[in-house]
């Protein structure tokens, strides 16, 4: 995010309605979740070199090469409200809350991605909804790097 842009606020956390939801919302994981690891695998496949969770980047890319200049955000459908998508739905509890939360997610996700183009970064986001190709998509719009990383000498 810029740093001279405000943070968008964020809303009031919502009163649990009961300790068996607070325990399954606070297992939902934030990193290396499986549509993470399916990226990974396939850059990997790719032979792309990557940082996981990039904390020195606006918005703390899941996938991120500097030198190479492209970051990928993993997107759950749910959490960043996937337009269109039917599993971007609103609870029926608290609504208020959670149409609060997500257009201040999607803000952030914008705003994030504004900062990293302005630095000069490609940068891709990868529904979890749209994981059945996309090791295709990942090679069409990085694939000039991949082939610049095969092309590299290896090391004696």
């Amino acid at each position: 995010m810029a740093e001279d842009a405000p943070k968008p606020a964020r809303p009031p956390r919502p009163i649990p309605q009961s300790p068996e939801r607070a325990a399954l919302l606070g297992r939902v994981r934030q990193k290396r979740t499986a549509p993470e690891e399916v990226v990974a695998r396939a850059l990997r496949d790719l032979g792309i070199a990557y940082r996981r969770n990039v904390k020195g980047l606006p918005g703390s890319p899941d996938f991120a090469n500097a030198r190479r200049r492209f970051a990928i955000f993993v997107d759950g459908c749910f959490w960043h409200h996937h337009t269109g998508c039917r599993r971007a739905t609103i609870p029926k509890n608290n609504r208020a809350f959670w149409e609060a939360k997500f257009t201040a997610n999607r803000a952030r996700d914008a705003a994030a991605i504004r900062a990293l183009r302005a630095r000069g970064f490609r940068v891709m986001v990868i529904w979890e909804c749209r994981l059945d190709d996309v090791a295709e998509r990942l090679k069409r719009r990085l694939g000039e790097a991949a082939t610049a990383a095969r092309r590299l000498p290896a090391a004696r």
